[in-house]
């Protein structure tokens, strides 16, 4: 597993942020990576030696063909590490959300009979919540904390993973 420190060693070359900015977007064989970034194989294949070694890059094999993927889990994970943590003590049958009021910074919304998380430190998003690294299928003001539980409260981000050009064709 990368580590921050890991991943910081990784992030100081713009090449190898490039690379991975490439494979996030689609897997690429090590000469297409090369072509477009516009450098030579072998210094593609040393970059990406990094990024394995650091495991944030995967490599399939098809006969003497390599395609590489990023491991965004991987990266994910990394950031997971700049997070605040808070411990706090609620009574048996208290809901997320009113154990969520006890954090300093946390701003709630109402939208007709559901509440959502709008802001956190200031940082204004829409958050969703994991109870022991379980997504639950209710809200947050209805699940009630029957025991020592972990939530994690994680701010939607406004990330492109697809983006479609559509154009209306005319009968």
């Amino acid at each position: 597993m990368a580590t921050i420190e890991d991943l910081f060693s990784v992030m100081k070359s713009s090449t190898r942020r490039d690379i991975l900015k490439l494979l996030m977007k689609e897997d690429m064989h090590i000469s297409g990576i090369a072509r477009a970034m516009k450098i030579s194989v072998p210094q593609a294949s040393k970059h990406i030696k990094i990024l394995e070694e650091k495991n944030l890059v995967t490599k399939k094999t098809f006969g003497r063909t390599h395609v590489l993927r990023a491991k965004t889990e991987n990266i994910y994970k990394i950031l997971d590490g700049f997070s605040e943590e808070y411990r706090i003590e609620v009574e048996e049958g208290t809901s997320v959300l009113e154990a969520l009021k006890q954090v300093a910074g946390v701003r709630v919304e109402s939208l007709g009979e559901r509440n959502f998380v709008i802001s956190v430190d200031g940082e204004d998003g829409y958050y969703i919540y994991e109870v022991n690294g379980e997504l639950p299928d209710i809200s947050m003001d209805k699940f009630r904390l029957k025991e020592d539980t972990v939530v994690d409260l994680k701010k939607i981000v406004h990330a492109k993973k697809k983006r479609m050009d559509i154009k209306i064709i005319q009968k």
